[in-house]
């Protein structure tokens, strides 16, 4: 067991703790002293596991926003900071279940290699005539499908409910809450179809916890997997 400077973290089979939630649960590991980043609460934990994103495809993607934002249509914007590559919404998961969570996605990580996505192109869901959902699409080869549908294999067998909806990979742009504006919205992203966004080297995913405010969504980072070798940051 290894202490790693300003971190508070901890080391034990490959995986690095920073929160008193993650020690106790996942680890098993009784610690002293103060956390404030994560507090045990006894209530369960809203949840999702994702691919995280570069700054610098979160930079082209707010000015992206910014662009959409002077139609004035009446979208939600999602935060740029929050944005992330959803693989499995697990909703709201009790504590006790955190380690089963993370050693099914440290067995399925340890089978995949690294991958290298690209954001390119935009797109509405469900469609143009009725837009709900605006989003950009993530580009790259069936590795990603494979990764994410062994996501989902495994969360099912810890009795999580398997997804209907077939995976489209998308990053949210926004939320459509009225049509107000949505001609214009819809011209302005038309002119973005095939305009590349950056790109995503993929080398770990994460399990995320969200705590929905009135200001939005805040996530915090539960545990991190390292792809092709197990184990990762917790």
């Amino acid at each position: 067991m290894t202490n790693v400077p300003k971190s508070s973290a901890y080391f034990e089979y490959s995986v690095v703790c920073y929160s008193k939630v993650a020690k106790t649960k996942i680890l098993g590991l009784k610690i002293n002293g103060a956390f404030t980043d994560l507090s045990s609460t006894g209530s369960p934990l809203r949840c999702f596991i994702a691919i995280e994103l570069p700054e610098t495809v979160k930079i082209a993607l707010s000015n992206l926003q910014e662009e959409l934002k002077k139609t004035e249509a009446d979208v939600k914007w999602v935060r740029p900071g929050g944005m992330h590559l959803t693989l499995k919404f697990l909703g709201y998961v009790e504590e006790e279940n955190i380690k089963k969570i993370v050693n099914t996605m440290d067995r399925i990580c340890r089978e995949y290699p690294f991958l290298n996505l690209e954001a390119k192109g935009v797109g509405v869901f469900p469609n143009v005539r009725s837009p709900r959902v605006l989003w950009v699409s993530v580009e790259g080869n069936n590795i990603l499908a494979g990764l994410q549908t062994a996501i989902e294999n495994g969360m099912a067998s810890l009795g999580f409910e398997k997804e209907d909806r077939p995976f489209t990979a998308h990053l949210t742009l926004g939320r459509v809450r009225s049509f107000r504006g949505c001609g214009k919205l819809i011209e302005i992203m038309q002119l973005h179809q095939k305009a590349s966004f950056g790109f995503i080297e993929v080398k770990s995913i994460s399990l995320i916890k969200s705590d929905l405010r009135p200001t939005g969504a805040q996530y915090t980072r539960l545990a991190e997997l390292i792809l092709g070798q197990g184990g990762g940051n917790v």
